[in-house]
């Protein structure tokens, strides 16, 4: 009998160890070189990306004003959602009016008044000078007149990266509005197409828990623009009571700073508390005061009742949300972070038990957790009613 391996593979006659065959390592190259070229195209694609992620949970959110609309008219879909749209866009229009106009003012007057409030440092007159004369800082100031002045009168060349810059962010803004408007005409059909991938038995099924995490994500979003919308308003009748200047530059930063999760309470309270030192002690002390009051209105009265029909997402998940959305995509996935692990939480909750640790037999919707086949059973019950003009049961 002669020597070697009894198994079918072959071996190095120099090494005695299993040849590789071409076709496996050609493989695994394919397999590499197309992993690396879909994470190079998935870099270049971000943009598009974050433009689809924002513009579908703008979908998601106006989708029931939209189905209302066009369930109660009885108009066709796509004039339903041109109704909704304009409307939306007048809204957000006036709204973007109401704060940049304040600001484009008074950063006008700020660059109008910054020569004369150099000129009172130097002097040590006004809150500037107070601050120079305080800290010794005279000396500084005349070292580095020039640098200063050279500062102040090339402080417009870099307008070309600021039109650059406003140029695209119309571009992604006219994007995101043009995507939001497909998915909103195309919304049904997109989802049944989904659904039809879907095996029919748990079609159904899936339906409705979707349905529970949609509602999730606008709920929390509306919620979380409401409670901005008050921070900013509460921020700017502070201010002008308390003669703060550049009072609605601070509020539109307060109002935007009060969407990001967790830390951008802390982001609007510092500037506005550094400028209202910056205008006179007492008024630094009293915005300190301010917040602390506001930011106990804010945890303990507007979040429980704006937020009460949305999910409710533990600390740590949001914690570890928010961060990995701003590793991935910065400020807009810190945006994005806890509505996106709302749903991922309203999908868990509804599939699966934790008590039992196993997959629940029918899935539930809601916190309450009730079984879908009751949620199908009151929605059919609620269509015949209206079909015979009859009152529908309670829940």
């Amino acid at each position: 009998m002669a020597d070697g391996p009894s198994s079918g593979h072959r071996t190095s006659t120099a090494t005695g160890r299993p040849d590789v065959p071409w076709r496996t390592i050609l493989a695994t190259l394919a397999v590499v070189v197309a992993a690396y070229v879909g994470f190079l195209a998935l870099r270049e694609l971000s943009r598009v990306i974050a433009w689809l992620v924002v513009a579908g949970f703008f979908a998601i959110v106006l989708t029931p004003a939209v189905d209302a609309v066009e369930r109660r008219l009885h108009l066709r879909r796509a004039l339903a959602t041109s109704i909704v749209f304009v409307l939306g866009l007048v809204l957000i229009v006036g709204i973007l009016y109401s704060f940049i106009r304040p600001v484009v003012d008074q950063v006008s007057k700020f660059v109008e008044d910054l020569p004369e409030q150099v000129e009172e440092a130097r002097e040590g007159r006004g809150p500037l000078g107070d601050i120079v004369e305080r800290y010794d800082l005279d000396e500084t100031l005349e070292e580095n007149e020039e640098r200063i002045q050279e500062s102040l009168r090339s402080a417009g060349t870099p307008a070309l990266g600021v039109v650059r810059g406003v140029f695209n962010g119309l571009l992604s803004f006219v994007t995101i509005l043009v995507l939001t408007f497909l998915m909103l005409l195309r919304g049904p059909e997109l989802c049944r197409g989904a659904l039809g991938l879907v095996p029919e038995r748990h079609r159904e099924r899936v339906r409705v828990v979707a349905a529970d995490g949609a509602r999730a994500v606008s709920g929390y979003m509306f919620g979380n623009l409401v409670i901005s919308v008050v921070a900013g308003v509460s921020t700017l009748v502070f201010l002008l009571v308390a003669g703060v200047p550049y009072a609605g530059v601070i509020a539109v930063w307060v109002a935007f700073a009060d969407l990001i999760p967790l830390v951008g309470a802390t982001l609007g309270a510092i500037p506005t508390i550094l400028v209202a030192f910056l205008h006179s002690t007492p008024a630094g002390i009293a915005a300190i005061v301010f917040y602390v009051v506001y930011q106990q209105f804010e945890n303990h009265v507007l979040q429980v009742t704006v937020m009460s029909r949305t999910v409710d997402v533990n600390p740590l998940t949001v914690l570890v949300s928010v961060l990995a959305g701003i590793e991935l995509f910065g400020f807009l996935g810190a945006l994005l972070a806890i509505p996106v692990a709302g749903v991922i939480q309203v999908v868990v909750r509804n599939l699966y038990d934790e008590r039992r640790g196993r997959l629940k037999d029918e899935p539930t919707v809601g916190p309450n957790e009730v079984p879908v086949s009751e949620v199908m059973a009151a929605r059919d019950a609620e269509a015949d009613a209206l079909t015979t003009g009859a009152q529908p049961a309670p829940r």
